[in-house]
């Protein structure tokens, strides 16, 4: 080998890397648009079988029935506005969401309280918390939910972006297709093609199960709080659910949240009386609605949609999240969806995709 291939060799290896390097900056740069453009896609499949039905069932135009479906989200997604907004704006003194002096007093009373109260029992769990370092944990929620709101206050161009995206997916679904099967090798077109639709498929069915999972918990959190006199039940309970978007750590924050505003609900009631039973109700029901949804909503759904095990489904989001924390843990059973179904189409006579996929 002389020197000139040698030569070539490593400027075509740095020419690769330096093309990595730039395209991983400009996805970086543009990260904002793939997120519009990631939101968009689930719309669209969440939007398919509407559209499938009106094109088929009411013999609508394509574009018709696109226009017709963008209005029906439109519509429920400023109704939540109009339900939730004011109920945020009008209520927001007593949730101490973005008031950080005010909910470090609230939190500061309620353990003063529960202090009082245990202590009546001989425990001090006032000094444990304190040396725990508790309070400057707390410090820090304020802040986080500040920062959602402010990205929430900026969200108009973002979701103006996502609308018009959503559109045009809805309207020609195959813009996304053709794209993946420009960049696949030849031969292979038909294949990925099929694959592509049993993958729309199955993740339509997914995205659509998961926002009756998130139903199903905000109605039974909603009469878990009415049922107690929560302030603010709706939007607490709106909150909570949309959490368990997020598997398994979702709920333990949505519990945590939970706990913080019931308490809150009821400041200046006595503790020992009004403040802990009722937030111990409270969380009974909780815990009552997430083993419903875990043993019977979770199993039934993600089994029905996604054609696999509650265990694989389990241990994906398990390996989801070690890899990428919590957006691993949303991403991962899509992807695998994904990942299955491609396995199967390219790798079928293989045994152990075989057995993983004996059901799609």
């Amino acid at each position: 080998m002389d020197s000139k291939t040698i030569s070539n060799g490593i400027l075509r290896a740095l020419a690769i890397i330096v093309g990595i390097a730039l395209l991983g900056y400009f996805l970086y740069a543009v990260r904002s648009v793939l997120v519009y453009i990631i939101i968009a896609a689930v719309i669209a499949l969440i939007a398919r079988p509407l559209i499938i039905f009106l094109r088929r069932r009411l013999k609508f135009p394509n574009t018709l029935a696109v226009i017709t479906t963008m209005v029906i989200f439109i519509g429920l997604l400023f109704s939540l506005a109009a339900m939730f907004v004011p109920l945020v704006v009008e209520q927001g003194d007593k949730l101490s969401l973005l008031q950080t002096t005010e909910l470090e007093k609230n939190i500061q009373n309620i353990v003063t309280q529960a202090n009082d109260y245990f202590k009546s029992k001989d425990i001090d769990i006032l000094a444990q918390l304190q040396s725990a370092d508790v309070f400057s944990g707390l410090k820090s929620i304020p802040d986080v939910l500040n920062t959602f709101v402010g990205t929430l206050g900026s969200f108009s161009v973002g979701l103006f972006s996502i609308l018009f995206i959503s559109f045009f997916f809805m309207k020609d679904s195959r813009i996304f297709k053709n794209s993946l099967l420009a960049v696949i090798p030849k031969g292979t077109e038909n294949r990925f093609s099929q694959s592509i639709e049993k993958i729309n498929d199955l993740l339509s069915r997914y995205f659509i199960g998961l926002m009756l999972q998130i139903t199903i918990l905000f109605i039974l959190y909603t009469i878990i709080l009415l049922i107690f006199g929560i302030s603010n039940a709706v939007v607490i309970a709106f909150l909570c659910a949309l959490l368990n978007i997020i598997p398994y750590v979702g709920p333990l924050i949505g519990a945590f949240l939970m706990t913080i505003l019931s308490m809150t609900s009821n400041l200046g009631q006595d503790f020992q009386t009004v403040i802990l039973p009722t937030t111990i109700y409270v969380m009974i029901g909780y815990l009552i609605a997430q083993l419903v949804d875990n043993f019977a909503s979770q199993p039934i759904i993600f089994s029905k949609t996604t054609k696999s095990h509650p265990l694989e489904v389990f241990l994906v989001i398990i390996i989801g999240g070690l890899l990428m924390g919590p957006v691993g843990m949303i991403v991962a059973v899509p992807t695998y969806t994904a990942l299955k179904v491609i396995l199967k189409e390219f790798l079928s006579d293989n045994k152990i995709v075989k057995s993983l996929t004996k059901d799609l």
